[in-house]
């Protein structure tokens, strides 16, 4: 089974997503399940995970209720207050969902100490218990946070969100490489193969610029440790959802078969335990 473990829904609302600017103009619209089911099936993808796109809980409700209606959607990661003094009756509330798999904070508009704070580690202490995974969402700049929260937590599963927004426009690889190299070496993290196109040239990249970043994290997190995501609607601001998911499938040809069912499906089905 092949899932594509990173995209989103929402219905646009131009004062809650503000964060779409004059450059993102062409995703400031709906964007639901009857828009990326025919694309899934249009490139052999079985399933998804949603993931959210705003901090409330009523983002994280909305996408509970389309995973309950649509039985493509496998697995929503969503939103809590991990800094919340209540976060334990929240985890408790949501954990009865069960298409609930993960929490995703917005970590790349904070501080870089931001995962370093008392009542957020907290939070992330305690998702272990109701069998919760925490997606890691940052900058190259918050890489060195990350690898502490991760190694402060071995009983918790981390994924890595769009291999850390790599400076891939510039070209810079050097620092976000050896922070990589760093994080992958502790076993409870995993990582997103998604992401890549926005962090290039919009308008004209070229397939080569990917490649010594995908590089880099194959090595670091080997094939057992990757999941393929697409972050759609995102990346359409940049290519389609067919060059997306050709482009990574033409890279891990190289792969064997086995290793290649991993990183487009299997593995986001044992990170998330979804049910299909």
């Amino acid at each position: 089974m092949q899932i594509d473990s990173h995209q989103h829904f929402w219905k646009y609302n131009p004062i809650r997503d503000s964060w779409m600017d004059e450059s993102m103009k062409s995703i400031r619209r709906d964007f639901l399940p009857k828009d990326l089911i025919p694309l899934l099936r249009d490139n052999s993808i079985d399933g998804c995970v949603a993931v959210q796109a705003d901090q409330s809980e009523e983002e994280t409700l909305f996408l509970l209720g389309l995973a309950s209606k649509n039985e493509e959607i496998k697995g929503v990661i969503g939103w809590l207050d991990l800094r919340a003094d209540n976060i334990e009756d929240r985890l408790g509330h949501f954990s009865k969902f069960k298409k609930l798999k993960a929490i995703r904070h917005i970590v790349q508009s904070e501080s870089e100490d931001f995962m370093q704070g008392e009542a957020f580690q907290y939070g992330i202490s305690k998702l272990h218990k109701y069998n919760l995974v925490y997606d890691i969402l940052i900058f190259p700049n918050q890489l060195k946070s990350a690898i502490q929260l991760v190694q402060k937590f071995p009983d918790v599963q981390f994924v890595l969100d769009h291999i850390a927004k790599p400076y891939i426009k510039s070209g810079k690889i050097e620092g976000w490489k050896e922070n990589i190299i760093t994080l992958a070496s502790f076993s409870n993290i995993t990582c997103k193969l998604s992401g890549m196109f926005t962090e290039a040239d919009w308008q004209d990249w070229k397939l080569e610029e990917f490649i010594p970043y995908l590089d880099v994290v194959t090595t670091a997190f080997g094939a057992d440790r990757l999941l393929y995501g697409s972050d759609w609607p995102v990346c359409t601001l940049a290519a389609t959802y067919k060059e997306q998911v050709a482009f990574l499938r033409n890279y891990i040809a190289k792969f064997t078969e086995e290793e290649q069912q991993k990183i487009m499906g299997e593995n986001a089905i044992r990170v998330y335990n979804l049910n299909y």
